[in-house]
């Protein structure tokens, strides 16, 4: 069995490659059941989850997959991260091991990559003005991801912490980007094409009444029921879609509060990943559209990275 480290899937990842890769993963056979989550009680107090993503190929080529995540709020007081993961790839002829990713790392590959791939549907084609809120690990991947569907010529940065704001933008200057940083969320989103976020805010960042025609909201973040990035006014100004209609509407609070309010009916989900790639749901239909789309992972996205790792490996 081999191991493949971080920087390995670095270096053979591309975000037009792992976009397209996604593409074909959303339109293939596979089976992509809801994750599996056990908290573990901590001494503190506290309960740490573990995380399960099975997935498996049900024709063509026989794969199956699992990633494995554990999330430990007190590591930060061990000044460890909170959250590890690894993603196991076995062969689905024979169920021998084929290899173990670093799981973290290719989470934020694919995470980020979804959206972009949603962003291929929903956001205007002339889409050049990206606002990114939040700074964290994800963000880079972000501002990457988008760049390689949309002709994105400008990078606005806001982070409730600056200095944070500041790093990401000296990283992306390496890489070629030169993003500006925004201290007025409100102004920056009003001339935002595309309006990327990947937060822990419990409490909406974005309101709708600041999205302007045509925009593209991406709400990445929020991953819990009790979690918001945009107000119900975003909500229903938009067209919504989201990653898979199994996970969205149970676990992120920014589909889950709307629909518990009567602001967001089940129907009212335009589609998911699979409608949109497969073709039986539309995307933008008018330039002044605007949209909004939620991801909150898919063990179906996890597999079709890892298999792209694979073969760019073998």
């Amino acid at each position: 069995m081999r191991t493949i480290t971080a920087d390995e899937i670095n270096r053979v990842l591309t975000y037009p490659a792992l976009i397209e890769g996604l593409r074909e993963g959303f339109r293939a056979d596979i089976e992509s059941p809801l994750r599996h989550t056990h908290m573990i009680p901590q001494p503190s107090g506290s309960e740490a989850k573990y995380l399960l993503m099975p997935a498996w190929t049900r024709s063509g080529e026989r794969v199956v997959g699992c990633k494995i995540v554990t999330v430990y709020p007190d590591n930060a007081k061990l000044n460890k991260p909170a959250v590890f993961g690894s993603y196991l790839l076995i062969s689905g002829e024979t169920g021998e091991p084929l290899a173990v990713l670093d799981g973290t790392v290719l989470t934020v590959w694919r995470t980020a990559c979804a959206s972009a791939l949603a962003a291929s549907y929903l956001a205007r084609e002339d889409a050049s003005h990206l606002v990114m809120v939040g700074a964290g690990a994800l963000a880079p991947h972000l501002v990457h991801a988008h760049s390689a569907v949309r002709p994105i010529k400008r990078v606005t940065i806001w982070n409730r912490t600056r200095g944070n704001a500041v790093k990401l933008a000296f990283a992306l200057s390496l890489k070629g980007i030169e993003p500006e940083i925004a201290d007025d969320l409100e102004a920056a989103v009003r001339e935002a094409d595309i309006v990327s976020c990947a937060t822990l805010s419990a409490t909406p960042l974005v309101k709708g009444k600041w999205l302007k025609k045509g925009a593209h909201l991406d709400l990445v973040g929020a991953y819990t029921p009790k979690m918001r990035e945009a107000d119900d006014d975003a909500v229903r100004r938009a067209r919504v879609y989201v990653d898979t209609r199994i996970g969205a509407p149970k676990e992120a609070g920014d589909i889950v509060q709307p629909l518990k309010k009567g602001v967001l009916k089940k129907t009212g989900i335009r589609g998911d990943l699979y409608d949109l790639c497969r073709g039986k749901a539309k995307g933008r239909t008018r330039p002044s559209d605007i949209t909004l789309f939620k991801s909150v992972g898919a063990s179906v996205e996890d597999l079709a990275a890892a298999m792209l790792v694979w073969r760019s490996l073998a």
